[in-house]
């Protein structure tokens, strides 16, 4: 059980959320709202029955509700209320900064507007820079299970907001079966715009993945990576360059990629001196928010103060934000630290 002077410690340390999906921030009540709101007929009679069917034993389990439940969105508000919810349990948590996952082929295939997405989305974040105090951008992700063409039509359609609100582009969905390397010329393409480039990589992939990430896409950050410690050689380049890992602990136990929280390799990382970070991936489906994944972690994992500290500087100095805006965030945690 984690003491609650460590835990009040953790929560006054300012974070940044480097990992997360703001799609999967969704929970059942706000899932409801929409619904209603939109006259949609859910396959749930409660909120409870929606908890229940979070049993996943593997990504896939997951994905194929995550993508039901995202069907409730339809208007700008309603990404606006998706995105301005996760900032206030963020802010809660002590959260400063987020970068924040979007994945546009899930509403265009439907027949959602990309501008409707993404102004939902900004309004949000404006809202919660006014009232909460906590930035963002955007980081728009490519689905690994649709072809390369789908892909790169997607990355056309954002041009008007690229380098602007959308500060990057990610890789996600199912893993397994999709490497990096398919999506070779829609990363490059993104590379010579100016954006910054992360893929998910090493989560029930092998760590040839994390390789094609890093020498095909040439990421700036792998999110994940947990298998990348399977390859020795591959563990040290990746501590030798100092290359960012989002970490996502509860996550990684919610779909079965760790048996027990106890087994997690967090603190390996940390001893293997990787540039390792904590966030909450998909929360609502995951059972934890930022907070939850750091005590969680800590407590399974004996993590100390210390240990704590060294998470959330790495969350910084991994972001992609300016080297003047890195250092005001650092300056507030070294205060925040020593009290």
């Amino acid at each position: 059980m984690t003491d609650p002077a460590f835990a009040d410690f953790v929560r006054r340390l300012p974070k940044a959320e480097l990992h997360l999906h703001i799609e999967g921030s969704l929970e059942p009540e706000l899932m409801f709202q929409l619904a209603a709101r939109n006259r949609i007929t859910l396959p749930f009679r409660s909120v409870e029955e929606i908890r229940a069917a979070y049993a996943f034993s593997n990504l896939q389990d997951f994905l194929d509700i995550y993508y039901q439940g995202a069907g409730v969105l339809q208007t700008q508000d309603d990404f606006r209320d998706l995105a301005l919810a996760y900032f206030k349990r963020l802010a809660a948590d002590g959260g400063v900064h987020a970068e924040i996952f979007f994945d546009p082929q899930t509403h265009t295939d439907r027949g959602i507007a990309f501008s409707i997405v993404i102004e939902g989305l900004r309004a949000g974040m404006a809202e919660a820079k006014e009232t909460l105090g906590v930035t963002s951008s955007l980081i728009m992700c490519f689905l690994r299970h649709l072809d390369e063409d789908a892909a790169m039509a997607t990355f056309e359609q954002a041009r008007p907001w690229l380098g602007t609100d959308i500060i990057g582009v990610g890789l996600d969905s199912s893993e397994v079966g999709f490497p990096p390397s398919k999506f070779a010329k829609v990363f490059a393409a993104a590379r010579e715009a100016g954006l910054k480039l992360v893929a998910h990589a090493g989560e029930e992939g092998p760590p040839a993945y994390v390789y094609e990430a890093l020498d095909v896409l040439h990421v700036d950050r792998i999110d994940h990576g947990n298998r990348a410690l399977e390859d020795e050689a591959l563990t040290k380049r990746l501590a030798d360059q100092a290359t960012t890992l989002t970490v996502c602990p509860l996550s990684n136990l919610k779909l079965c990629v760790v048996s027990d929280l106890t087994q997690h390799p967090m603190r390996k990382m940390l001893d293997l001196g990787l540039k390792a970070t904590i966030n909450s991936d998909d929360p609502a489906y995951f059972g934890g928010y930022l907070l939850d994944n750091y005590l969680a972690t800590a407590d399974a994992l004996n993590l100390t103060r210390d240990d704590m500290v060294t998470l959330v500087r790495n969350s910084f100095t991994g972001s992609f934000l300016s080297d003047s805006e890195k250092a005001d965030y650092l300056a507030r945690l070294d205060q925040a630290s020593d009290q």
